[in-house]
């Protein structure tokens, strides 16, 4: 195997029926199951829980989890590396390292440099940045590539923009790994460029740049961690097209592209829209049922309270909590053990940087709770959820 072709595996290991049964003893729930087949209600003592009809593990985040298994399975006695986290949700990378696969992002880890051929790397759903995927087949590992078809999706969009000259602003968080990904596609073309916006204050700087220019110098300072190297607002915000990270908020998406898109138009006039625009509907599937089936939820049902499942650093599971949190009080919980009993919980307000405690969080009475869990989220963790609320209301 020449060092510049390594092996890569991106359509199984064939492998997947010989773990399908731990698969189904570490993250699947009989009492999930139950509650679906209850018309996604579940009623005991006090308690009345809605979950919501979208929730928990995303194709996408299945098949990474999968293809994990199948490489251990696979290569016995080779050692089995991920790039850093396969998702956001820290129980299940707690299980994939106790299956004995080592994360090259821990501390004390191993470097790209330290790798070789015998060497075995998944490569995580939200991809890899293309100098990394570059340097693993410079070292010929064997490469297993988990990343999820939406990411992909934007990627080939982000490349033809980088084809054409065109600049992708990016809606994404700029150190999360799908977005830092995404932004190194821009960069496979001489002409291709990036800036990542957070959210509608950021675009409208950017769009106000676009209608009027500016202090280019202060520019450049605002956005200089989040653009391409060289990035001159002057030449690159001429020719721009719109893309994002999977699992933003849908409508946030959708509007910052509306945005950039009418500075376009009132600076350059309808007739040459098209050849200073462009934008492609690149919100994840399953980010956008997930957000969907919430609102959804809250329409239809009088809720008390509103429970969101997954790890903190999950961007989809923050962006329902956003959701939910705009309508009612709403607890964005780590894990079951977040529930520490009927007057305590632990939980990360939507506004908050880190952990909280907050005590007399469920009332007394008839009580009625919606449920809902980001995609990295398994289905072991939500039942458990369910029955430790259940335990309380009893």
């Amino acid at each position: 195997m020449s060092a510049t072709q390594p092996l890569i595996f991106r359509k199984g290991l064939d492998m997947k029926e010989a773990v399908a049964g731990e698969l189904a003893a570490a993250y699947h729930s009989a009492l999930v199951d139950r509650v679906r087949a209850g018309g996604f209600r579940h009623e005991q003592g006090r308690l009345t829980l809605h979950l919501a009809r979208e929730f928990g593990f995303c194709y996408g985040v299945d098949r990474a989890v999968d293809y994990a298994y199948q490489a251990v399975a696979r290569f016995p006695g080779r050692q089995v590396y991920l790039t850093g986290e396969i998702i956001h949700n820290p129980h299940v990378n707690d299980r994939l390292r106790a299956n004995g696969i080592r994360f090259l992002s821990d501390q004390g880890e191993r470097t790209i440099a330290d790798l070789g051929p015998d060497d075995v790397v998944i490569l995580p759903a939200f991809g890899i940045t293309v100098q990394e995927m570059v340097a693993f087949s410079e070292r010929g590992c064997t490469l297993v590539d988990t990343t999820c078809g939406s990411v992909l999706n934007v990627w080939k969009n982000v490349v033809r923009y980088a084809q054409d000259g065109f600049t992708s602003i990016i809606h994404g968080k700029v150190k999360h790994e799908e977005t830092r990904a995404t932004a190194s596609q821009a960069l496979k073309y001489p002409n291709g460029r990036y800036l990542v916006v957070l959210d509608r204050d950021e675009a409208a700087v950017v769009c106000d740049y676009i209608r009027h220019g500016g202090d280019r110098e202060a520019f450049i300072a605002r956005f200089r961690h989040a653009v391409s190297p060289g990035f001159d607002p002057d030449r690159d915000l001429v020719h721009v097209g719109c893309a994002n990270q999977t699992t933003m908020l849908m409508t946030e998406s959708l509007e910052i592209g509306e945005m950039i898109g009418a500075a376009m138009r009132e600076r350059y006039g309808d007739a040459a829209l098209g050849t200073h625009f462009r934008a492609f509907d690149t919100i994840c599937s399953a980010t956008q049922d997930r957000q969907d089936a919430v609102l959804a939820l809250l329409d239809q049902q009088r809720l008390d309270l509103m429970l969101v499942l997954g790890g903190y650093n999950s961007s989809n599971t923050f962006n329902l909590a956003r959701i939910c949190a705009e309508r009612l009080p709403t607890f964005h919980i780590a894990d079951p053990t977040a529930l520490v009993s009927a007057a305590e919980i632990l939980h990360k307000p939507v506004d908050a940087s880190g952990e909280m405690t907050a005590t007399t969080w469920l009332p007394d009475g008839p009580l009625t709770v919606g449920l809902t869990s980001g995609a990295s989220t398994p289905d072991n963790l939500v039942g458990a959820v369910v029955a430790r609320l259940a335990g309380f209301c009893a």
